[in-house]
């Protein structure tokens, strides 16, 4: 696409809004931006406006955001623009680029080294202070130690700070005091540092050497900052020491989308900026050309009710789009019927057209992804997570990796691997030292993810050896650099499956928001007015994520035949058919919306509790209802039929060109190989077979567990 022909030409196709922003190229300019309004499209012209025009130098800019992603993207559109010098980066690249070329004027010497994950020198400095951290509360302490250093808070002010915050600590606040205090000793010693270091550096240098700032103020002369109600005190304080005494700054966003104070952010340098700069540009984006009417209303509803400093400066959406479909409120008896319903619909979408890529479930917590992996695997539906660990991203994986490299570098002369052709046996023998074992880990946790990464590496060397007879230790090494290489493009165009806050900034054809009921949504631990106004707020960022469609669903219990106890959220009042609005007498329901009771429409009978099936216990985990039985009580399962049973599902996976959990889980294997079901019956009985795979590929099934050869293909049904 060829750049504008000039700086005019810049400004075609703004509507008059973003063109006020555009144009307004002097002094201070705050840009509150609602959802979908096109911020960033205004913002990226009023800089290639400014350099076209010749009133703004490209080397002069330094437009700052929160995600690479984000910078990626307005870097992408000033080339596009003609103003490809402008340096558009994230806070800690633009900071970590300074830092390394001042560094050694500065201080002398390198740059000290920049840890790649800080969670293992935490786990080290509560190992030193003889405190145990499980799992969780390792990640929540981390997160606790970036929280004080973006807010500016030292450990002995931690206690402090945290009570005053009114913050809920995931530990004794002494003890996590104690924790980061070491940690700091222990970067000290080791000549290290972490993320947030990289802004309190950059900071203490510029408010130290006087030439240094100057420098960096004669580099720069314009500042844009994107998403401006996220910046923390940290980063405010960065910010300041960029611009001096200048006002040549656009900010640009939206009080009502704040959703991570728990990192540190507050909408309160958006709020107070006109206090700040009394002289300042201040222009509206209300113009919605992301969502339907119907959507829209919705999200504006949500706000109506908001109470709080961010809700009196909310913005009212007017949609641009042609009508759509009402928004959908769905109630289910049980998570799990919620779940099913949810993969019926998208199935229902996808078949009517909607491409899979451009529907998302969103869920408040990652915990509750499971229930909703599991159901639309079943539905045989290709998804994918969002936020997720990438898997050749793993230490395990890693690790597993050098030493396969190393393997194929002896050309197969490893003493491991004396007396071993196959690739399959070579990738196991070397793995073996690894902690590969032919059998899993008793339990769940660490140790049974490791197992399963690098059993994942077997199976996959077992595949590559099926796709290519002959292949080498040094040919499978290869595709897993290539492998390695593609990840960061999907492996599926599949359903995106987020957290709320992994959502930000993304948008979908169609979105299901679910798990909607009080004490998730808002979610339990959020006690202050203030708390319950951020779960509203990241209610809000969901709804506004949606194109056309959107679908709102909640769960009357936790598992199958449990007391229907749970009531909707609170945040729908007046807004769900039947619901009225605090403190109003009649109902003000979203204009022809319904509500919908998802047991009753599939006709479903009310399950009782689901038993395990070895000890009896009731089982109330997603993972453990599949399977049956309790991930602790022993498993019967024939080794020999499982295995065949994957090596079918791996062909009919390749015959149908989807992922193999879209024919059948392993879970959903594990218990086939576990009852060895010898009638449909049987097996229609198992979690995961529904009558659509019954019929596709029940044949098969019970004629491997029969012992017999295949009944036939069944994948161009």
């Amino acid at each position: 696409m060829a750049p504008p022909r000039d700086a005019d030409a810049v400004l075609d196709g703004l509507d008059p809004e973003q063109r006020e922003v555009a144009t307004a190229l002097h002094g201070p300019v705050c840009v509150l931006a609602g959802a979908g309004t096109g911020k960033t499209r205004a913002i990226t012209h009023r800089i290639a406006y400014g350099v076209r025009a010749g009133i703004l130098q490209p080397a002069s800019v330094l437009a700052v955001t929160f995600t690479n992603r984000a910078a990626g993207e307005m870097r992408g559109r000033l080339r596009q623009l003609g103003a490809g010098g402008v340096q558009a980066r994230t806070f800690h690249s633009a900071a970590l680029r300074q830092l390394q070329f001042f560094w050694p004027k500065a201080v002398g010497g390198e740059l000290p080294r920049l840890l790649d994950r800080k969670v293992q020198l935490v786990a080290e400095s509560a190992a030193h202070c003889r405190i145990r951290l499980d799992r969780n509360e390792l990640r929540d302490v981390t997160s606790e130690i970036e929280w004080a250093k973006v807010t500016q808070t030292v450990p002995a002010d931690y206690p402090a700070a945290v009570a005053k915050s009114v913050r809920e600590a995931p530990r004794d606040p002494a003890e996590i005091g104690q924790i980061y205090g070491m940690y700091e000793q222990l970067k000290r010693d080791r000549s290290v540092i972490d993320f947030e270091d990289v802004l309190l550096l950059t900071v203490g240098i510029l408010q130290d050497r006087h030439d240094i700032a100057d420098q960096i103020r004669r580099q720069y002369q314009h500042f844009v900052v994107d998403e401006y109600q996220d910046v923390s005190p940290l980063q405010q304080r960065l910010l300041d020491l960029w611009l001096g005494d200048r006002e040549s700054l656009c900010v640009v966003g939206d009080a009502s989308q704040t959703i991570y104070s728990f990192t540190g952010a507050t909408p309160d340098h958006l709020l107070n900026f006109r206090t700040r700069h009394p002289g300042a540009t201040v222009v509206k984006l209300v113009r919605d050309y992301r969502s339907t009417p119907q959507v829209v209303h919705l999200a504006n509803g949500l706000l109506n009710q908001a109470r709080g400093r961010a809700a009196e400066h909310r913005l009212e959406l007017v949609s641009q789009r042609d009508p759509g479909p009402e928004p959908v409120c769905t109630e289910y008896a049980d998570e799990p019927t919620e779940a099913e319903g949810t993969a019926r619909r998208i199935r229902d979408l996808i078949a009517s057209g909607v491409p899979a890529g451009e529907i998302a479930v969103l869920y408040r917590i990652n915990a509750q992804s499971e229930v909703y992996e599991q159901a639309l695997a079943d539905a045989g539906v290709p998804y994918q997570l969002r936020g997720a660990e990438r898997f050749f991203e793993r230490q395990e994986v890693r690790e597993a990796g050098a030493a396969l490299r190393g393997a194929a570098r002896f050309g197969g002369n490893d003493s491991l691997l004396d007396d071993v052709v196959e690739l399959p046996a070579q990738v196991r023998a070397v793995l073996s030292a690894k902690g590969w074992t032919t059998e899993p880990p008793a339990g769940s946790g660490a140790v049974r993810d490791r197992w399963e990464s690098l059993a994942a590496l077997v199976r996959l060397a077992e595949d590559f050896v099926r796709a290519s007879p002959g292949a080498t230790l040094a040919d499978l090494v290869a595709e897993l650099d290539e492998r390695a290489a593609a990840q960061h493009a999907p492996t599926v165009q599949g359903v995106t499956l987020a957290s709320l806050h992994a959502a930000k900034g993304l948008e979908w054809d169609a979105v299901f928001l679910v798990g909607l009921a009080e004490g998730m949504m808002p979610i339990t631990y959020a006690k202050t007015d203030e708390q319950i106004e951020e779960e509203r707020r990241l209610l809000y960022v969901g709804v506004t994520r949606a194109r056309s469609h959107l679908c709102l669903s909640w769960a009357l219990s936790r598992s199958p035949g449990g007391r229907a106890s749970r009531r909707p959220t609170r945040f729908l009042n007046g807004l769900r058919p039947g619901s009225t609005a605090p403190g109003a007498r009649s109902t003000a329901a979203v204009p022809g919306g319904a509500l919908e009771h998802g047991g009753a429409a599939v006709r479903r009978k009310r399950r009782g509790p689901v038993l395990c099936r070895v000890c009896g216990k009731t089982l109330t985990d997603a993972g453990e209802m599949k399977l049956m039985r309790c991930e602790d009580c022993p498993s019967d399962m024939d080794e020999a039929l499982y295995e065949r049973l994957r090596d079918w599902r791996a062909e009919q996976a390749k015959q149908l060109g989807q992922p193999a959990y879209c024919v059948f889980t392993d879970k959903t294997l594990m218990v086939i190989a576990e009852t060895v079901p010898d009638g449909e019956r049987e097996l229609a009985a198992i979690a995961g077979v529904g009558a659509r795979k019954l019929d596709r590929f029940g044949a098969d099934v019970l004629a491997i567990c029969a012992g017999e050869e295949r009944a036939g293909d069944t994948a161009d049904d």
